[in-house]
């Protein structure tokens, strides 16, 4: 048996390190990937989102109750969007999800105060992501004791000490109990359709490529759009098998409700199916093998699953990172499913989700025609 070989080790290691580096692909995903996760938890992931938008319902224009929305934004966690008429107008707000709060002061609030009265004041929140929003929660007790402190002066001075001048009511939207199944299970749906459908479509070409049938594809008379829409359908069918074992749990084990339309949600979850299947035929497309595949499909599902909202509240993230989240069709479909199935969402309300979904299919489904046509050539 020969003796060990520094030097046959070094030439081993010598020619691995080459052929490594060949591969482009793999050596870019080995050095993206920790760059990529680094800045994701680093700079937009944020667990204690501020500057959460609020509407105001206010039947009062006394100084006390001008003081009372100040204080509410000098805590940092509420920004008032919105000025509503009505409680109703508020609700539907909260409803379509463009304001995460809703505070109604009651007629004669500053008057009422005065007189020792402690009136109610109503807060609603949207609580389908009890984690989005229970800081900010936390916070109200700090201004129910400090907001009319400037107000409470001279001869109101009695009604500092002691007990809140007013009484705070909190009403949890949607999900009274504050139970974070109800967020979890619905963003599982998501979650799961992307990292399969991508993976799998993914592995459709380059298993083609790689066991030397590519070629008898390619020699046959079928057009691309039907390449691509045939190597699409069966994965839809996977899709929904999945889909019916998650709802079938969401129910049966963690009561998660069903608000809205049924048929409704299975209309939206085709288009966001229809969207990383695209994704996953391009991907195809572009890798030499089903590695490579992998690799492309982990790199596109990090940023959804950490940039949509399932896992940190979307608010809480920067700008910047708000602004790739909307690219992703998973930001936009746990909003659908989260406003089916615990709001009771309608067609209409969920338009705004409904179209970047649409586009973002258009174009992924145009760049993968696009590269199967150069695969063609």
């Amino acid at each position: 048996m020969k003796a060990f070989s520094t030097h046959r080790t070094l030439a081993i290691f010598i020619k691995e390190f080459q052929q490594m580096l060949r591969d482009r692909l793999t050596f870019a995903m080995a050095i993206g990937v920790p760059i990529l996760q680094l800045v994701l938890f680093g700079y937009a992931i944020n667990t204690d989102p501020k500057g959460l938008p609020t509407a105001i319902v206010s039947y009062d224009d006394s100084p006390m109750a001008r003081s009372l929305a100040a204080a509410l934004q000098n805590t940092g966690y509420f920004r008032i969007t919105h000025r509503s008429a009505s409680e109703a107008q508020a609700e539907a707000l909260i409803e379509t999800g463009e304001v995460q709060f809703m505070l109604s002061i009651p007629p004669d609030f500053g008057t009422r105060v005065v007189r020792g009265e402690k009136p109610a004041l109503l807060i609603a929140v949207d609580a389908t992501d009890p984690s989005a929003s229970g800081n900010a929660i936390a916070a109200l007790g700090q201004v129910a004791q400090q907001a009319l402190n400037n107000d409470l002066h001279g001869p109101l001075q009695h009604l500092q000490p002691g007990a809140q001048p007013f009484e705070l009511r909190v009403h949890r939207r949607y999900n009274p109990e504050g139970l974070s199944r109800y967020n979890i299970v619905p963003g599982l749906i998501g979650t799961i359709l992307t990292m399969t459908m991508v993976m799998l479509t993914g592995l459709a070409m380059t298993r083609e490529r790689e066991r030397g049938t590519m070629e008898n594809l390619l020699a046959t008379p079928v057009r691309p759009v039907e390449v691509m829409i045939g190597k699409i359908l069966p994965y839809i069918v996977i899709g929904y098998i999945q889909l019916a074992v998650i709802l079938i749990a969401a129910f049966a084990l963690f009561d998660v409700p069903m608000v809205g339309s049924f048929v409704l949600l299975m209309a939206m979850i085709g288009v966001f199916m229809l969207a990383n299947l695209a994704v996953g035929f391009t991907f195809s497309t572009l890798a030499q093998n089903q590695l490579q595949a992998m690799q492309m499909t982990f790199f596109f599902f990090l940023p959804s699953m950490l940039l949509s909202g399932f896992m940190f509240p979307f608010r809480g993230m920067p700008p910047w990172a708000q602004w790739l989240g909307e690219i992703l069709p998973l930001t936009h479909f746990l909003r659908v499913v989260r406003g089916i199935m615990l709001k009771g969402n309608d067609a209409a309300q969920l338009l705004p989700e409904l179209w970047p979904m649409l586009a973002f299919l258009a174009v992924a489904g145009a760049v993968a025609l696009a590269r199967y046509r150069q695969t063609l050539d």
